[in-house]
């Protein structure tokens, strides 16, 4: 019954400040919790978490609500170095288990500069053949009427 309250009152869940320390901190690092939770394990253990234990505390930390003591104390690590401008949240190292988190910008300036190159010539070399195939035009942008087709259609 709590489900259904929770469901369709998300405002009434119970939280605890614990979770809201890591819910910071994930949100401070741009991360999701689980994420946090797994940076955490690996500081604290120095290697990742097993595949067979991380069902285990997804149960631990979202339905029993339970916060393991190196996740809070990882989370205060984060929320201080944030405090205290110790820590860059772009930091490669904080997003380990991002598959989309990329550092740098593929193929960079060139490629910039290489489509705007082409998007400025085909701009320049349309309004150029359009101003040299037309003797008389009717305006000064396209589309190009000549005043020769104007005064037939009257």
């Amino acid at each position: 019954m709590k489900f259904f309250q929770i469901f369709f009152q998300p405002d009434r869940e119970e939280q605890s400040q614990e979770r809201d320390e890591i819910a910071e901190a994930a949100n401070q690092l741009q991360i999701g919790e689980f994420q946090l939770l797994q940076l955490a394990y690996y500081d604290w253990h120095g290697a990742d978490l097993a595949e067979d234990r991380l069902d285990e505390l997804f149960a631990h930390y979202m339905i029993s609500k339970q916060v393991p003591s190196w996740a809070r104390h990882y989370a205060r690590r984060i929320l201080d170095g944030i405090a205290d401008n110790r820590l860059d949240a772009n930091d490669a190292a904080y997003h380990r288990y991002d598959r989309e988190y990329i550092t740098y910008v593929p193929n960079g300036i060139r490629r910039f500069v290489w489509a705007t190159l082409c998007c400025s010539a085909a701009i320049v070399g349309g309004l150029a053949i359009a101003t040299f195939v037309v003797d008389e035009p009717a305006s000064l942008l396209p589309p190009y009427f000549e005043q020769s087709e104007l005064a037939q259609d009257r």
